[in-house]
């Protein structure tokens, strides 16, 4: 009962940051009230306060869950699997829609690209960001120390190797967003992000 527990809370808490992301990028940030994210996911405003304490941390959520669940893919992949493969496949899965997204769809691809743009501006979402991220690079970092026997697993601070390549996938995947958002290639992230990724890839061989 215990793990159906956490499964449902799970749930909940990817549901409200979907809903967070998407009516932001609909209608902009200031615009949406916490009242109006909870009711998109049938819960009350009490609940959402469980969860978040505000709007951008609700948003950033939802880049941190997938970077951790890379992490964690990349932890339990096939052992015998080419780390840059293995990253690259571990993060194209990130971008598999989840039962939120299918429940609440976003907009057509260019109107919501357009939206996601405004939405990143927004200087309220830029710490929230900044914190997410450096959580999730040292989680890839131990990731990939574990992979790849560098460092200590837990603590990669001992080689330089794993937090180089942990940071350099989390900056392929930032400037693919850019260039998604941006529109100027015409391309989906799941084009441009292992395109990014080879491109980190031929600079940082495997030890």
């Amino acid at each position: 009962m215990s793990g159906l527990r956490e499964r449902k809370k799970e749930a909940t808490r990817a549901a409200l940051s979907w809903a967070a992301v998407r009516l932001t990028v609909e209608r902009g940030l200031s615009a949406v009230k916490v009242e109006d994210i909870a009711a998109a996911v049938g819960v009350s405003p009490r609940t959402y306060n469980n969860y978040f304490s505000s709007k951008a941390e609700a948003i950033a959520f939802r880049y941190l869950e997938r970077s951790l669940r890379l992490a964690a893919e990349l932890r339990h992949g096939p052992p015998g699997e080419p780390l840059w493969e293995a990253i690259t496949r571990a993060a194209l899965r990130q971008l598999e829609p989840g039962p939120e997204v299918e429940h609440m769809s976003p907009q057509e691809p260019d109107e919501w690209a357009a939206g996601v743009r405004v939405m990143l501006a927004e200087p309220a979402l830029e710490a929230e960001m900044l914190r997410a991220s450096k959580i999730a690079e040292k989680e890839l970092a131990a990731a990939i120390a574990d992979r790849t026997g560098t460092g200590t697993g837990t603590d990669p601070g001992s080689d330089l190797y794993p937090r180089l390549v942990a940071a350099s996938v989390m900056a392929a995947n930032n400037v693919a967003l850019e260039l998604f958002v941006q529109g100027g290639t015409g391309e989906s992230m799941e084009v441009l992000l292992p395109r990014a990724l080879r491109m980190v890839a031929a600079g940082l061989p495997t030890p």
